[in-house]
């Protein structure tokens, strides 16, 4: 097992929406290292991933968008997700674009093509490789989430004027909610 998964935990009863790394944390925006082994360790990281997503209303989550830089992903529809360890992929067809949101860019939505069928090879949790052809919007979701391992957000599919204009929309929405929750604290009484 290598240093850098002996280190990495996730606790299970912080995985709420303040585990969710936003941007411009530096964790989202560096590529993620490959898992060495897939271990206990690993399976509870998935754990708290797949309970942060569904926490959090989401459908994706990247081990990085909880502040862990491996490449892991979990997607899940319908109350049944799947785990993808180094997952790449191989090839794709056609193509399609879609308004995408993001739990990292809270309030954002950008128009995003991306490809309608795509081939994938990842591990799955009991260390097998896996193939898997992928199409529709589960495509996307994959697509999404394989983009964060590589420190790619939505923000970077659209031109450089447009990403400063969101991401400064992002800024003052993130100052706007602190000044409101310190005012909300103001006025609990203790």
């Amino acid at each position: 097992m290598k240093k850098n998964q002996e280190t990495l935990t996730c606790r299970r009863d912080k995985m709420t929406m303040q585990a969710i790394r936003i941007y411009p944390d530096p964790v989202l925006l560096k590529k993620a290292g490959p898992v060495q082994n897939i271990d206990g360790n690993i399976k509870e990281i998935v754990d708290c991933m797949v309970e942060a997503m569904y926490g959090n209303n989401g459908i994706g989550l990247a081990a990085p968008q909880i502040g862990i830089s491996l490449q892991i992903l979990v997607a899940g529809f319908e109350n049944e997700w799947q785990a993808f360890v180094n997952p790449k992929v191989l090839g794709g067809e056609g193509e399609a674009i879609l308004e995408e949101g993001c739990l990292s860019l809270p309030k954002i939505l950008v128009p995003i093509k991306r490809k309608e069928t795509i081939f994938i090879r990842a591990w799955d949790l009991n260390g097998k490789e896996r193939f898997l052809e992928s199409s529709g919007f589960p495509s996307r979701v994959l697509q999404h989430e394989i983009d964060h391992l590589s420190g790619i957000l939505i923000i970077n599919h659209v031109s450089r004027l447009k990403r400063k204009l969101l991401t400064n929309k992002l800024m003052k929405d993130q100052k706007r909610s602190r000044i409101e929750n310190q005012v909300l604290k103001e006025k609990t009484p203790s």
